[in-house]
Formats: C-alpha cells, sequence, structure tokens
C-alpha cells in the first residue's frame, strides 16, 4: 500500500508527534508498505532522506525549535502524481492539514486524521492567547475531524473528549507503540556514571519536552519538596525546550543543583539508558493525548507517579504500576515518590513487573496492525467509490466544494468562538 503521511513536525524535530510519525512510518516500512512523509525542512534535517518531501517552511516560530509551513505546495502534486498514493493520512489540522485535504480530494482518496494535540493547552504561545482563542482552536480540529474520512485518537479519554466536542465521523483509539525490545535493553550506569550519581543513589527521572504546557513548574515544586527531605535523592530530565532555563533557576534558589540534571536530547540507546537509571518516573503533564513517555517509562520497568489526566490514566493504575493523583498537589505527589522510595525492595519488584506489563500492550506491532486495518478497511471504500466515471464539470465542482470546505471550518471555528 503506498501511505502518504503528512505532518507539520517530524524529525529532527523532537516532540510527541514527531516521534509517533516516525515510528509508524518506520514499522509500515518494514512491513513492506511504500510509505512518503511531507514535513517542513529543518535546519538540522539531513540532506538525504528517501521518501520524505520537505515543504519550505518559517525556521524557530516564536523564538523556539519549531518550524512552521509556507502553505505554497504547487510542486507537491507533481511528485504525487508519480507516487500514487492509496490513503493521506495527516497529522494536524491546520497549515498541511488544508493541504491534506486538497491532495485527498484532487486524488479522491480517503482522509485519515490523527487528534494527536489538544491544541487549547498551547494558545500560550501566540501573543493574543485568550479563552476566545481556545475556543477557536477546538472549533477548528472538532470541524477538521468531520472533513475526515477516520479519525485516530490515540487513548479512549481523547475520543470521548471529541466525540463530546461534536466529532461525528467514526473514531478509532490507536496508540503510539513503543518498541518493547529496545527499552528492555538498556543500562543505568551509563548516565548515572555521566553525572557522578553514585550506584546506591535514588533517582527520579522525567523525560518530555521542556515546555509550558507540560506543567513543570508545579513537577518542579513537587520533585524539589521531595529532595528536600531526603538527601541521597537525585533528580534527572531528559529533553530540552525553553522551561529548561526556568527550572535550572528554581532548583539552584532551592540549593539543588547539585543532585538536579538536565541531560538533553536523547535517542537510541542512551535513552533506553537513561529510562533505566530512574527509579521512579514523574510526570505532571495534563496536556497529553496519550502517556507515550509514560509507556515507554514501564517498558524500562520504571514505575511512575503522576497526575490523573487525559492519555495518563490509561497506562497508569493506581497501586499497582504506580501512583495517581486525582489533585495537583504538589506535597502529595512529594509524598508519592517518598512512598517509592521508602518501600520494600519486594514492593518495588512487583511495581517494576507490572510496569512492563502494562507497557506490553503499546506494542508497535499492536498498534501498527490496528492501523493497518483501518488503512484497508477504507482504501476498499475508496476502489469501491472511484469505479464511477466522473465529467470535468463533476471534478470542478468538487473541487470549489473542497475549498468551500476549508474556508467555511474557518470561518464557523472563528464565528463560534466569537
Amino acid at each position: 500500500m503506498n501511505i502518504l503521511m503528512m505532518t507539520n513536525t517530524y524529525l529532527p524535530y523532537v516532540g510527541g508527534v514527531a516521534t509517533s510519525v516516525a515510528a509508524f512510518t518506520d514499522d509500515l516500512r518494514q512491513r513492506g508498505h511504500h510509505v512518503v512523509v511531507v514535513a517542513p525542512e529543518y535546519d538540522e534535517a539531513p540532506d538525504d532522506e528517501p521518501d520524505v518531501i520537505r515543504l519550505p517552511a518559517i525556521q524557530h516560530f516564536t523564538g523556539g525549535d519549531f518550524s512552521v509551513i509556507v502553505p505554497i505546495h504547487s510542486a507537491l502534486h507533481n511528485r504525487l502524481e508519480d507516487f500514487k498514493p492509496d490513503i493521506v493520512h495527516c497529522h494536524h489540522p491546520y497549515l498541511i492539514g488544508s493541504t491534506a485535504v486538497r491532495v485527498a480530494k484532487k486524488f479522491d482518496l480517503p482522509l485519515v486524521y490523527t487528534q494527536h494535540t489538544m491544541y487549547e493547552q498551547y494558545t500560550h504561545y501566540v501573543p493574543v492567547g485568550s479563552e476566545k482563542l481556545k475556543e477557536f482552536v477546538v472549533n477548528l480540529s472538532t470541524g477538521y475531524s468531520n472533513m475526515a474520512d477516520m479519525v485516530i485518537a490515540p487513548s479512549d479519554s481523547i475520543a470521548e473528549i471529541i466525540r463530546r466536542r461534536g466529532v461525528q465521523t467514526p473514531i478509532e483509539v490507536i496508540p503510539t507503540g513503543i518498541d518493547i525490545k529496545q527499552f528492555a535493553a538498556g543500562s543505568g550506569q551509563a548516565l548515572r556514571q555521566e553525572f557522578d550519581i553514585l550506584p546506591d543513589a535514588w533517582v527520579v527521572g522525567h523525560l518530555g519536552r521542556l515546555a509550558p504546557e507540560k506543567n513543570l513548574d508545579f513537577l518542579s515544586e513537587a520533585v524539589a519538596a521531595f529532595l528536600l527531605k531526603e538527601p541521597r535523592a537525585h533528580f534527572v530530565v531528559v529533553g530540552y525546550g525553553p522551561s529548561q532555563k526556568p527550572m535550572n533557576e528554581f532548583f539552584t534558589r532551592k540549593g539543588l543543583q547539585d543532585r538536579v540534571h538536565f541531560a538533553g536530547k536523547r535517542k537510541g540507546r542512551k535513552l533506553s539508558d537513561a529510562y533505566h537509571a530512574m527509579d521512579v518516573f514523574a510526570f505532571s503533564s495534563k496536556s497529553e493525548t496519550q502517556g507515550l513517555v509514560v509507556a515507554e517509562a514501564m517498558a524500562c520497568g520504571v514505575p511512575v507517579v503522576a497526575l490523573d489526566a487525559p492519555g495518563v490514566r490509561e497506562v497508569v493504575t493506581d497501586g499497582v504500576n504506580g501512583y495517581l493523583l486525582s489533585r495537583e498537589d504538589s506535597a502529595a505527589f512529594a509524598d508519592a515518590l517518598a512512598r517509592f522510595f521508602s518501600a520494600a525492595s519486594d514492593t518495588k519488584k512487583q511495581f517494576g513487573m507490572q510496569a512492563r506489563k502494562t507497557a506490553e500492550q503499546f506494542t508497535t506491532d499492536k498498534c501498527v496492525s490496528r492501523l493497518l486495518a483501518v488503512y484497508e478497511q477504507l482504501h476498499k471504500k475508496g476502489i469501491a467509490r472511484r469505479h464511477k466515471d466522473e465529467t470535468a464539470w463533476e471534478k470542478l465542482t468538487e473541487h470549489i466544494k473542497t475549498e468551500w470546505e476549508l474556508l467555511t471550518n474557518i470561518t464557523d471555528a472563528i464565528g463560534d468562538s466569537l
């Protein structure tokens, strides 16, 4: 099957959507499918990328490492004429999302859309952010979902939320899979030695993009409270982003700078080693659609302390593979970390075993098989639909209808929010 992936973020950018697209793409290719990825240009992108079409983009949008695609893609259609895709899978409802709709309509293909992100949680990146803007992005993504043939939700929580918001398109729950073998093979000693952390020290870990929407002020406060009570404990933070500097300054003010370690971006074996260096994984984000890094930590046998939130509650079972806190209470979060610290070795081992057992539900093989089943179902319907002959007038009418639907979605989103 020829599969077209269209995304506003892709490697080398580090983030949940880019990771998801790359993971599904790699596995689909390993199964013999031809996958072409359409993504923005990045300064650090390799020159030779087979089956990746890079579109012109504004680099370092809002001062960060995010690129914004310039919406001029006339040359793209010529590339796709040669590729002859069977299905279009888009991962964003804006920018590249509009192009995905046009491509699907032009080639009369099924359109799949994955609701990776709760966009209302990210409006702080826009200077004019407000409640009205949050309403706009919610309405925009809901309208876009209803233009697709199938919507993928990474978790049951997100599927329920978008249904309540008015998504009428069929929804399939398919999380991003994880490579169990990759994460099972790791050694925490390498990272501990890198940061001079003693073998018997106790490590709280966190991994993710360091950005305001990840609720890192709360996490820092909770972890600091725990570290101040336990002199043998350290905090390892894997990832990078705009919140790293304020986090570092916060822990310095607390006098904890010698026990807080920013490990930067990690991938491959170094990523697995980082997880294996942790005794417990701390996670406080409430903006996730899937607790991907939570599942990765569990694949390494690391139990989790997290806030109860969409995407996370599908992975963490309170008292079984970690602790799930219903309230955003830094003292309670610190106490949960302390419970792991003081638990008997048999109890810690049991939590680790349950964590690995949970991770097996999110294997790449299972998730990709479910996605392929969706593709094949839609592909069969698409073939049946394309058997009809269309006149030039009907094709022109369909083109005008597509542009009207895109324009209507934007104007309706604006109107509803105002």
